[in-house]
């Protein structure tokens, strides 16, 4: 057996005791994380969220500038629960599939032959190189670093220059699934749900435990009707995620100030915030028939989904902002943009002009 291969059946043996590959401890730090761990819970600790709101502070600075409360809030917050990574049109065919990142886990999400939607931690079993990046279609996943190859639905196909490894099963070594699901035109994963049978996936229950008791709402407001998909825009922004996610909370306050071309269009008196388990919606009726546009109609839905999500729906037009933190103090904001079929031909200059106001 060659000497390149001996050092494998350690890998073998340390990540067959291992599902989760991001719960795979560096041990060398596990001191360091639970200090960190300690010291996030106490600045949670300190907050008290049951003053009245007529007496409550802003979290303290800590919550958005300290390491160890970024780290801790990744495992509290974006690895629990049903959290939007991207939409259906990303998958609309067999073959297609996109990759992304969540804090420390990457992730791909793709479609079979059979039209079977799955997701995967994007990892190579071997020697745990990304298999791919950015979207597009294939027929099977391939590790660039040894050749590794895997079936759509996450299988082991081949593992090369493995003759002479002993007690290795091929079909314990297939790609780490993710809990996948559909809402709308909106793409779903679920860091720490039990992998279960597609036929056990509940549209309504995903509705419930992702939008707790608005999921009528939004429908009603035509957030899950049939849209034609427009084009993205992707920014890095300077500051904690939720810097970000405070300034669109606070769209009756700003909005008159920071966006005046909006704010010409709207009845600003009308603006309402209501606040559901996981959700709030802001919402706002157009101005006068001579003072609306075409991009608002008559009324305007904000719909913020707890933690990173949000999506602006008015007239015609959907547009979607996805919050990827990428550390204390710096962010990725993704817009999707949504267009009525009926509109579809409309020039894209004129999309992004209507949609940045």
């Amino acid at each position: 057996m060659s000497l390149l291969l001996k050092p494998i059946s350690r890998v073998f043996l340390f990540q067959s005791n291992f599902q989760n590959p991001r719960a795979i401890p560096n041990f060398s730090s596990v001191s360091a994380s639970c200090s960190s761990s300690y010291e996030a819970q106490k600045m949670v600790r300190q907050f008290d969220p049951k003053i009245p709101i007529e007496q409550a502070i802003t979290p303290p600075s800590s919550w958005y500038a300290d390491p160890s409360f970024y780290a801790f809030e990744l495992d509290r917050v974006f690895y629990r629960g049903w959290q939007a990574v991207g939409h259906t049109q990303q998958i609309k065919e067999p073959n297609d599939f996109f990759s992304g990142r969540l804090g420390n886990v990457e992730f791909l999400v793709c479609r079979d032959d059979d039209g079977k939607i799955a997701a995967f931690h994007n990892v190579c079993r071997h020697h745990a190189s990304l298999l791919v990046s950015g979207s597009g279609k294939k027929s099977c996943f391939t590790c660039p670093y040894h050749g590794w190859t895997y079936g759509l639905n996450g299988a082991l196909r081949k593992a090369t220059r493995i003759s002479g490894i002993q007690d290795f099963i091929a079909n314990e070594f297939g790609l780490i699934p993710i809990k996948v699901a559909i809402w709308g035109p909106f793409v779903l994963l679920n860091m720490d749900k039990e992998i279960l049978p597609e036929d056990n996936i509940d549209t309504d229950q995903i509705a419930s435990e992702w939008l707790g008791s608005c999921s009528e709402i939004l429908r009603l407001n035509g957030v899950d009707s049939p849209l034609t998909y427009v084009c993205r825009r992707e920014y890095i922004i300077e500051c904690n995620w939720k810097v970000f996610c405070d300034n669109y909370l606070d769209g009756g306050y700003h909005v008159p100030y920071a966006h005046k071309g909006l704010a010409s269009g709207l009845t600003l008196d009308s603006y309402t915030t209501s606040i559901f388990e996981k959700v709030s919606i802001q919402s706002v009726e157009g101005g006068s028939k001579e003072t609306q546009d075409d991009r608002l109609g008559s009324k305007a839905l904000y719909a913020f989904i707890y933690p990173n999500f949000m999506i602006n729906r008015y007239g015609p037009w959907m547009d979607t902002n996805l919050l990827i933190p990428l550390g204390p103090r710096k962010c990725l904001v993704v817009f999707d943009y949504f267009l009525e079929a009926s509109l579809k031909f409309t020039p894209l200059s004129r999309i992004l002009t209507v949609a940045a106001m």
